[in-house]
């Protein structure tokens, strides 16, 4: 069974990191472990997170988001079938197409579309907005997986459309630190962090500037992060391996000893 990392939830979903430990901490996923304690996720716990991310962005009740995400998961496949998979949703009524068959899930009032692409193993997430509104950044996370180029420029149009927006020049961001244009991602991330401070954007701002060898400015860029969210796990961890290079033992032993505790109490 393929399993996922952080960074390809990130990527295939266009969820940020934090709202990834939300909805494991709430419960509603719970990803096996892998290298380093990583965490590992089943195709399964994709569709799941980004379920309810969407449910609970529509104001639905917990007890119910549990309710239609235990009656989802038990109908879902281990992995992505030849015949693709489609979620959806009609009135209140979630409705699940795999090849010629449908069934249907009970779930609040919200417009959500998942297609998978058995081809290419990619999943793509699709939300529905009004026409005279498009969703930009629902676009580019859709796009990600197979069009890189399309999914910037619909990240940059999710900016115009709206500059405040942080998680758009945050996933921006990443996409083009993954894709190695890093003059273009540490101008995005400046532009973002001139908006807004977020734990986040602090943390890939972190990781790109210690890949540009910039040793100094990660650190300072893992710490902010850490001021925002103290049980951000993976700043504690890089912090550690970048004061143990840089000659400062004590530092870093004091992030592992704080990585090994938050990991322990998230496993």
């Amino acid at each position: 069974m393929h399993q996922y990392g952080v960074r390809d939830v990130e990527r295939l979903l266009g969820l940020q990191r934090s709202t990834i430990r939300g909805l494991i901490a709430a419960g509603f996923v719970t990803p096996a472990r892998g290298p380093r304690n990583a965490w590992l996720f089943s195709f399964q716990d994709l569709i799941v997170l980004r379920t309810a991310q969407a449910l609970a962005a529509a104001n639905v009740p917990h007890r119910r988001i549990v309710k239609s995400l235990r009656e989802l998961r038990s109908h879902l496949p281990d992995t992505m079938p030849m015949s693709g998979l489609r979620i959806g949703a009609v009135a209140d009524r979630v409705v699940v197409s795999e090849g010629g068959n449908r069934w249907q899930a009970e779930t609040g009032q919200y417009l959500l579309g998942f297609e998978g692409d058995p081809a290419t193993g990619s999943l793509s997430v699709l939300e529905s907005a009004p026409a005279d509104d498009p969703d930009w950044l629902g676009q580019a996370a859709a796009l990600e997986a197979t069009d890189v180029d399309a999914a910037v420029r619909a990240y940059e149009r999710a900016i115009v459309a709206d500059p405040s927006h942080l998680d758009a020049r945050i996933n921006l961001g990443r996409l083009l630190h993954e894709a190695g244009r890093h003059a273009q991602a540490e101008h995005t991330y400046r532009a973002a962090r001139a908006i807004g401070e977020d734990a986040t954007l602090l943390f890939n701002h972190g990781v790109l500037l210690e890949d540009l060898g910039r040793t100094a400015d990660a650190i300072a860029a893992y710490e902010g992060a850490l001021r925002i969210d103290p049980a951000l796990a993976d700043s504690h961890y890089n912090l550690a391996l970048l004061y143990e290079s840089a000659g400062k033992p004590r530092d870093a032993l004091r992030h592992m000893a704080r990585y090994r505790r938050l990991v322990g109490e998230s496993s």
